[in-house]
């Protein structure tokens, strides 16, 4: 009976597995194609991620994507992990209350974010653009880096940084030799995650973009008048470097694991 179950729950995954990613290697692989066809392949070429690199809307909207995505994650990281540390030293009462705050934009679909986003804007009669974008992907970034640090800051040895400051440090030293160490593979694991969640977004960018477009928004507005194998060229793009951020992000998690597990390990054999 458990051999069949074993069988059945391998033929399911495998068949969700075809479902998600067959459609993704179809866009890859049709990204290549000499011809305009989006059904058969008649021949390899590089034509259309030239033609892509030489539109000027394209590579604006990449621009915009990077610079926007570069300055949000580096402010949200800055700005979360302050947070979360000044919630480490917070009462229980107030920690409890800022993380379910704090959890609410992160259980949030993103269409509720972007339409209170732009009611906010809305509000404040401040004319949407890359100003009112950027504060978006800040906002709706912010939260995910304090669920990524404060973990990591409650599982610090508090001794480490009292020993620091018994032998000689002052607190601003102890916490760059000490803390920040520490808390680091959460920080940039946090970065990463950021980067790709402000790459990858459409919806909150949509409502609070302007006439600023990103990757996404552009790809959007292309399909709406004709779908092009440009489209797929970028899509390929983009699905390469998120893929290459998310396996960093995983192997500087997995190290920090593997670390942290050999430290316990060596405090055990004592």
């Amino acid at each position: 009976m458990k051999k069949k179950t074993s069988a059945a729950s391998k033929v399911i995954l495998t068949l969700t597995l075809l479902f998600f990613y067959l459609p993704i290697l179809y866009i890859i692989v049709f990204s290549f194609n000499d011809s305009r066809s989006l059904t058969k392949f008649s021949g390899f070429s590089l034509r259309w991620y030239e033609k892509m690199f030489a539109d000027s809307t394209m590579m604006e909207a990449v621009l915009y994507t990077v610079i926007i995505a570069v300055i949000a994650t580096v402010v949200a990281t800055v700005v979360g992990t302050i947070t979360a540390i000044g919630l480490s030293k917070s009462r229980k009462v107030v920690q409890k209350m800022v993380e379910r705050i704090n959890d609410l934009p992160v259980m949030n679909p993103d269409i509720v974010t972007a339409i209170s986003l732009l009611m906010f804007f809305s509000v404040l009669t401040v004319k949407k653009g890359f100003g009112t974008l950027l504060i978006a992907h800040i906002a709706f970034n912010v939260p995910y880096v304090i669920f990524n640090v404060s973990p990591k800051l409650k599982q610090l040895d508090i001794k480490l940084y009292e020993a620091a400051l018994d032998l000689g440090c002052d607190p601003r030293q102890a916490f760059f030799k000490v803390i920040l160490p520490e808390i680091s593979p959460a920080i940039l694991s946090a970065f990463l995650i950021c980067l790709t969640y402000s790459i990858d977004d459409f919806m909150i960018s949509y409502f609070n973009c302007g006439t600023v477009e990103t990757l996404p928004i552009a790809i959007y507005s292309m399909t709406r008048k004709k779908v092009s194998p440009e489209i797929y060229a970028l899509s390929t793009i983009m699905f390469v470097v998120i893929l290459s951020v998310i396996l960093v992000s995983n192997a500087m998690e997995s190290r920090s694991y593997r670390r942290d597990q050999k430290t316990l390990r060596k405090e055990g054999a004592r």
